[in-house]
């Protein structure tokens, strides 16, 4: 299951919080390092949702340079020429 960066933000924010009101210091010391890793996971789904949305815009980009464009001379080799004009 990939987590999201907000998921992982909001769960970083938790973390950092309860390390600045941990009266002890070694729950103050793991608050801290799972806010630092929180932050990492963070980071890579921001990278894999940019790669993500990167990959999309070029597959669409890609299916548009491929879309056939409609040709005057292929209508006009057609028995009814009208066909794919609008009818006033």
């Amino acid at each position: 299951m990939e987590l999201s960066s907000t998921f992982c933000r909001m769960q970083e924010t938790v973390q950092r919080d309860r390390a600045a009101n941990a009266i002890l210091g070694n729950i103050r010391l793991v608050a801290e390092r799972a806010a630092k890793a929180w932050s990492a996971v963070a980071l890579l789904a921001e990278q894999r949702d940019a790669r993500r949305e990167r990959t999309r815009i070029i597959a669409d980009m890609a299916a548009l340079q491929n879309e056939p464009v409609p040709d005057e001379d292929v209508r006009s080799l057609s028995e009814n020429p009208d066909r794919g004009f609008d009818n006033p």
